[in-house]
This record gives structure tokens, C-alpha cells and sequence, in this order.
């Protein structure tokens, strides 16, 4: 059996989300059929977008900016996030507003 190093026992979340730049807010919202969606006020150039999305999950969730990545996804509106650290569980409840992080 592979392990990811020393800490494979560690929380870890993976989240979808659908980024729309250029947004007049920036804000994350869970949807009813459970889409997350990302509005960022970032142009979708030079990598800004993908900046001002992991500082919003990080002061959003409480986690440092370090611990969050983006595993697929780089380039387009779809992506796959990975948090070290919390579940998808805590993560989907904090952005929904049932529980702060």
C-alpha cells in the first residue's frame, strides 16, 4: 500500500467548484443541488483569479492559504480543490454558513 508521505492520516477535502471572474462581488455559494459556485472580482489573467479564489476559501474556511491547491483546473471555470486539513463535510458546512471555521 502507497502512502503520501507522513501525514496520510491527515483531513483532507476535495471541492468542485465553477469560478465566474469579473464579478462585481467576490463571494462562494452553495447551491441547493450542493454546486459551489465562486464569484471573483479578479480577471481571469495572469493567474489573479486563481489568487483572489484561494484567499477567499482561505479566510472563508479559517485555513492557511498553504493548505489549500488547486488540483484540477488551472486554466478553466471548473475546478477541483484540495484542503488539507478539514473534510468535505466541515468544508460544505462552513460555506454554507451552518458552522464558522
Amino acid at each position: 500500500m502507497k502512502t503520501a508521505g507522513k501525514n496520510s492520516q491527515e483531513k483532507r477535502a476535495i471541492v468542485d467548484i465553477q469560478v465566474t471572474p469579473k464579478s462585481s462581488r467576490s463571494k462562494i455559494q452553495v447551491e441547493e443541488g450542493g454546486m459551489v459556485r465562486v464569484y471573483l472580482n479578479a480577471p481571469p489573467a495572469d493567474g489573479k483569479a486563481n489568487a483572489e479564489c484561494l484567499a477567499l476559501f482561505s479566510k472563508t474556511l479559517g485555513v492557511p492559504k498553504s493548505r489549500i491547491h488547486i488540483e484540477k483546473g488551472e486554466a478553466g471555470r471548473r475546478k477541483r480543490l484540495l484542503i488539507l486539513g478539514m473534510t468535505t463535510e466541515e468544508v460544505i458546512k462552513i460555506l454554507k454558513g451552518e458552522e464558522r471555521g
